[in-house]
């Protein structure tokens, strides 16, 4: 696993982000890693395969809803 060292972290910043560890219960170090995760998102390969999962599952499962239908159904408090 990688290791990297923040320099010059400027005051505000360092305290912003030790506040948020101490609320979120994380160390300083886990709670720049949740911060670094959330901003960049998943990794491309799970992006990837969550979009494959979508294709086929929509391949077997041809349903085509209009947006008058969805419309619909929100009216109606069923979407």
């Amino acid at each position: 696993m990688a290791s990297h060292t923040l320099k010059n972290l400027p005051p505000e910043l360092h305290r912003r982000l030790r506040t948020s560890a101490e609320r979120n219960r994380r160390s300083l170090n886990q709670e720049a890693q949740a911060v670094l995760e959330s901003y960049l998102g998943p990794p491309r390969e799970e992006v990837d395969a969550l979009l494959a999962d979508l294709r086929r599952l929509r391949a077997e499962h041809p349903i085509r809803t209009t947006n008058a239908e969805i419309d619909r159904l929100e009216r109606q408090g069923r979407a």
